[in-house]
């Protein structure tokens, strides 16, 4: 069968055709996201959906019937029609639509979708594909009161992955039982069938369990939050709330409704302080301890040297599974400091006991913390259950049954493949929807750090080349995650998680030989359409005006170029001043050859996107020629060395692209100024995130030549070692020389090559991320 991804005609794109009866219909385009697999247009009428319509499924199916008014609630909320529902088979197809089962089994959530003159039939491989082909049907509609006209098409679709999964930690800011159901409908909306529920952390338990109280009565409250990122300064207002099992299991049923499994987590033995707080005697130092109200990770945690520990993991994870039926329950394992084991005598007489050595790989403590992870993955074993866990888990040997999940890189997911595990990829680097989605952060509410906007979401591919085709069976699924530390109300989830969670549904549905970005987009106001009717408060950034930069030192400027997701016309002004529909409009590439500020706003009739402001800066070393002599650190490359001389600063986000790290090894720059320039002045720029081992530079210097080959110094500098109380943020470094008229420079930056003591990383060397080089 030929696949067909385009659009439906002149008339699919205005979205509307005159009727027989002489008034207008609106048009339905199965341009939706995820992009199903094969979509085959027939040349034949559509079929007209009207209030004549019926939606038929079959007589004694409780789930096929649920299916059926699912979709007469869609089907109600957009065009305003009320179908009626009745119970029947293919026969009763005639001027209706059928939900009808007989797919191959084989792809259980696999779904046909045919539509001709004479109806619509949904079949499905179970009672979840047809579920997933009345969402592409759903997304397929218009939004607007009256009948519709369903072009003729035959769409054949599964999806890529078996495991779909969204995160949501409710441990950190807790929301109540309604905003979790309208996550779990924003899944459903998505093609998503399992929702990751982090429900307990340092900073609040958030499950009752029976046998254990105080988990909820104590561990649930702290009494107040930490202000910003960690500022030392707190609300002083308590802050609490947890589920019932009653309300769990509602949630639960809410889910399967929508063929979504709820996998929980209660992370262990480490982000266990709310658990210790209601029971101290669970710790190495028997406390006493509080509710965290700050965040981080805490270097208390559960004791793995007391059978206390053993028999309290037994009974919440007992509870646990009598309230969630997955498959998978969720254990954690990630982030647990061991500086509390090491000095326990119970955690290291259970290493004696255990005849636990250094194996050269990992330390008795790392293989401590496998010792519990197995415990807990026994008791599920013995239960039916199967454990999951952070890629943590592996380090001091692996559980054997374990499925991991690859946060910390791509890599970990290939290192458990390579081992014959399941991985679930779901890196930092594209999948964590807690970071930010824009550049311009001053604009956003606070988040964590980071950078990841839709287009990385998009363009992440969850099986990577190194893998062999037998090794890549163990990647089953993709999830992005969502940490609620400055996420303080669902208003806000939504907006972190819209429109990335479309950007991740292709990912996860869609062949990658049919993904493109530029479909994507235009596939992506029909999707929020429906956001609109939902009430999502979605991130518009990709409706804002999309600017990129490329140095272009064969001219000496920066090569600007600006695009909108649709037609729409684009203003800009290069002044600072605010641009209307009366400032220039922008047709081609700008060439920018001096300092200025740009801004640039989308012009639409429904009113303007936000405006664009960018400064750009200009020196001797600007848009010119550069060769690095040392690599830089292939996690943070981004555009490589000219983002050193691109005129573009960044800001206290390292992760933004805009600033370069070398890590192990120092920076060392050579730049062409095309010809003798007399310079005087050299600075540079780092950016500082001591918690994530980004320190300060410990040395610049400045080297100058005639022939690019035989350098001499003109300027250095040493700086001292970063201090505990030393800030973090966008730092500074001048040097200033005697003039000198040269072509070649050599800009020099060491890293911190051994973390003082008083850091956790100690020892280890530290980034160094480098932004402009200045030359003036």
């Amino acid at each position: 069968m030929k696949t067909i991804h385009r659009l439906l005609g002149t008339a699919l794109a205005t979205g509307m055709l005159a009727s027989c009866s002489g008034g207008s219909v609106q048009q339905a385009d199965y341009q939706v996201i995820p992009l199903p697999q094969q979509i085959e247009e027939a040349q034949e009428p559509g079929f007209r959906l009207s209030e004549n319509t019926q939606i038929v499924y079959p007589e004694g199916n409780e789930q096929m019937q649920k299916n059926a008014a699912f979709l007469a609630g869609y089907i109600g909320q957009m065009t305003g029609l009320k179908l009626q529902m009745t119970h029947g088979g293919l026969s009763d197809a005639e001027g209706n639509i059928v939900l009808t089962l007989g797919l191959d089994p084989q792809q259980p959530e696999a779904y046909r979708l045919t539509v001709g003159k004479g109806g619509v039939t949904i079949a499905g491989a179970s009672e979840a594909g047809v579920f997933y082909g009345i969402q592409t049907l759903r997304k397929s509609l218009p939004v607007g009161r009256g009948d519709v006209l369903l072009p003729a098409v035959k769409i054949d679709d599964w999806p890529r992955f078996a495991y779909r999964g969204a995160h949501f930690d409710v441990s950190r800011h807790f929301t109540g039982v309604d905003s979790v159901k309208r996550f779990i409908d924003m899944l459903a909306l998505h093609n998503m069938n399992r929702f990751h529920w982090h429900l307990t952390d340092d900073q609040g338990w958030r499950i009752e369990i029976k046998k254990r109280p105080e988990l909820t009565e104590k561990g649930s409250v702290r009494k107040a939050t930490v202000i910003g990122h960690n500022s030392g300064e707190y609300d002083s207002i308590p802050y609490g709330g947890f589920y019932t099992q009653d309300e769990a299991r509602e949630i639960v049923a809410y889910a399967a409704e929508r063929y979504i499994t709820v996998i929980p987590e209660i992370d262990l033995p480490g982000h266990m302080q709310a658990a210790l707080t209601a029971y101290p005697e669970l710790g190495c130092t028997g406390g006493p301890y509080e509710v965290w109200g700050q965040w981080g990770i805490s270097d208390d945690v559960l004791c793995a040297g007391n059978d206390q520990t053993l028999q309290f993991i037994d009974d919440v994870l007992g509870e646990i599974i009598e309230i969630f039926p997955s498959e998978y329950i969720h254990v954690g394992g990630d982030e647990c400091p061991k500086v509390r084991w090491e000095k326990c005598p119970k955690c290291q007489a259970r290493i004696a006991a255990l005849g636990i050595e250094p194996d050269g790989k990992h330390s008795p403590e790392q293989q401590l913390q496998s010792f519990v992870i197995g415990h807990a993955e026994k008791f599920l074993n013995d239960h039916g259950r199967q454990i999951i866990g952070w890629d943590e888990i592996m380090e001091g040997g692996l559980a054997p049954n374990a499925t991991v999940m690859a946060w910390r890189s791509a890599a970990e997911g290939v290192k458990a493949a390579k081992m014959g595990h399941d991985a679930i990829m779901t890196p930092s680097s594209h999948l964590y929807f807690d970071y930010y989605q824009s550049q311009d952060t001053e604009k956003e509410p606070i988040a964590i750090g980071g950078y990841i906007p839709l287009e990385s979401v998009y363009g992440y591919e969850p099986v990577p080349e190194s893998l062999t085709p037998e090794e890549a069976v163990h990647i089953i699924g993709v999830q992005a995650n969502l940490w609620t530390e400055y996420i303080p109300n669902f208003r806000q989830v939504e907006y972190m998680e819209l429109p990335r969670m479309a950007a991740l549904a292709e990912v996860q549905w869609t062949d990658p030989s049919l993904k493109e970005y530029d479909s994507f987009l235009a596939r992506l106001p029909q999707l929020v359409r429906l956001y609109d009717l939902e009430g999502y408060n979605y991130a518009k950034h990709v409706f804002d005006v999309n600017v990129s930069f490329l140095p272009n030192p064969a001219e000496g400027a920066l090569d600007v170029t600006l695009l909108a997701i649709d037609s729409a016309d684009i203003h800009y002004t290069l002044d600072g001043t605010d641009p209307t529909a009366a400032s220039p409009k922008y047709t081609d590439t700008l060439k920018i050859k001096e300092p200025c500020t740009l801004k640039a706003v989308v012009v639409r009739p429904n009113g303007n996107s936000r405006v664009f402001s960018e400064e750009i800066f200009f020196n001797k070393a600007s848009m010119k020629p550069i060769t690095m002599l040392q690599p830089i650190n292939k996690q943070y490359e981004y555009k490589g060395a000219a983002t050193l001389t691109d005129g573009l600063k960044g800001n206290d986000n390292y992760k933004t692209g805009r600033w370069i790290a070398f890590w192990q090894n120092d920076m060392e720059a050579v730049i062409d100024l095309l010809e003798p320039t007399e310079i005087s002045q050299a600075q540079i720029e780092t950016c500082v995130a001591k918690g994530d081992w980004v320190f300060d530079a410990r040395y610049f210097g400045v080297a100058v030549s005639d022939d690019g080959k035989t350098f001499r110094t003109v300027a250095e500098a040493d700086y001292p070692a970063m201090g505990e109380q030393d800030r973090n943020g966008v730092y500074e470094h001048a040097l200033t020389f005697d003039p000198v008229k040269t072509r070649y420079v050599k800009i020099i930056v060491k890293p911190e090559h051994s973390m003082p003591a008083w850091h956790g990383g100690k020892g280890s060397p530290a980034f160094v991320f480098i932004d402009e080089i200045s030359l003036n």
